[in-house]
Order: C-alpha cells, then structure tokens, then sequence
C-alpha cells in the first residue's frame, strides 16, 4: 500500500478530524448527528495518519509527489 496523499490533504485531514470531534461533543456525541461526525472523524483521521485514502485510489487521483 503506497501512500496517495500529500503531505497538505493528509493535515487538512488530521485538522478537519479534529473539527469534527469538537463538533460531535458540542452537538451531543450520542445524538445521531454526534455518531456520523465521530465516524466522519475516525475516517478522516486514519486516512491522514497513514496516508493512504481507498476513494483516492478508485478514482485514480494522488497528491503525494511519489
């Protein structure tokens, strides 16, 4: 598994995890919404710790520079 993913998309990744747990605790983490950004977040976050994105090799796009 090579990574896809540059090294901006992976902290805008990491970043927008971050907002979305936030989100998920002010909004009520056990509400149905609060649930989607935990997932959305745990996604979002796996994505741009290792690098590698499923959707990104589906479609054929890379942002890595390899």
């Amino acid at each position: 598994m090579r990574t896809n993913e540059g090294p901006t998309d992976r902290i805008v990744r990491v970043v927008l995890a971050v907002v979305a747990v936030v989100a998920a605790v002010l909004i009520g983490a056990s509400s149905a919404i609060g649930i989607i950004l935990l997932i959305i977040a745990a996604i979002l976050l796996i994505t741009g710790v290792v690098g590698f994105c499923p959707i990104y090799r589906i479609l054929g796009l890379r942002t890595s520079k390899q």
